[in-house]
């Protein structure tokens, strides 16, 4: 199975970059199966029911979030209505939405997708990261209920994020962190034969902060007294993700590397299939 992760979108040039390439990547590269990372979309802030749908009509079989996920107050009341929008896992029971799915692929292989955040540097604090790994994968393991597993980590340390693809490893198919928006060069296959990345980086202008308009998070570092609203870069988008080959047999990850296509960052891998 051909799997492909794109990293958070974020504001209109990023998502406007996912729904004007996402199509033809999914045919040339003859995708099995997308997630993007959305929760970024709607000016740098959470998403829309309409980015939502936008996304998924380009190719997205998924829809994954973070912490923005409910910038947009909209998504408290769109979110159960979609089965492949998720929100992190680990939020209090009784939160609108769902934190993981099980989604055909366009081979037919049945797809566990799972959105968890973690916990150090981030907020708000939600429940335990690990516990509800083991209760999502308790209810759907790989190799039985689902013929491959793809885990979402939206967190900040690195350390954390590495603890959790070790915690998951040979038991998921693909772990791959998201929020830092800064792609990682970790890449690998781990031991159990989890493709493994700590950060896919961001779909977005990459002459900025973090997809945001620099200028103003500099003024915040030199100056420490805030100017204005942060606002996302409007500049040509980077895209970049993980693509990921899993076996049909083993459900485990055979082929890991690094997707960019943009103007700024080097490094991508048109060549990977």
């Amino acid at each position: 199975m051909r799997f492909l992760f794109l990293g958070d979108m974020v504001g209109r040039t990023g998502r406007t970059a996912v729904r004007e390439r996402l199509p033809g990547l999914v045919a040339d590269w003859r995708l099995d199966f997308v997630v993007v990372n959305g929760e970024n979309a709607a000016g740098g802030f959470g998403i829309t029911e309409e980015i939502f749908e936008e996304t998924c009509a380009a190719g997205a079989d998924v829809v994954t979030t973070g912490n923005h996920v409910f910038d947009q107050r909209e998504a408290l009341s769109f979110a159960p209505r979609h089965d492949r929008f998720l929100r992190p896992a680990n939020y209090p029971k009784g939160t609108p939405g769902r934190g993981s799915c099980l989604v055909e692929a366009r081979n037919g292989a049945r797809v566990l997708v799972a959105n968890v955040m973690g916990r150090v540097f981030m907020h708000p604090e939600l429940d335990d990261p690990f516990r509800a790994a083991e209760d999502v994968l308790a209810a759907c393991p790989l190799g039985e209920q689902a013929d491959a597993v793809i885990f979402d980590f939206h967190a900040e340390a690195t350390s954390e994020k590495q603890c959790f693809g070790h915690f998951l490893d040979g038991r998921a198919s693909v772990v791959v962190g998201t929020h830092t928006h800064v792609p990682t060069a970790d890449h690998q296959i781990l031991p159990g034969g989890t493709a493994y990345q700590s950060d896919a980086g961001m779909c977005g202008d990459y002459d900025s902060s973090l997809g945001m308009d620099k200028e103003e998070p500099i003024n915040r570092f030199v100056t420490k007294v805030p100017r204005g609203r942060f606002e996302a870069a409007a500049g040509p988008a980077t895209i970049c993700g993980l693509a990921v080959e899993v076996s049909d047999r083993t459900g485990l990850a055979e082929k890991v590397g690094t997707v960019r296509i943009g103007p700024r960052l080097e490094g991508s891998v048109p060549g990977f299939w």
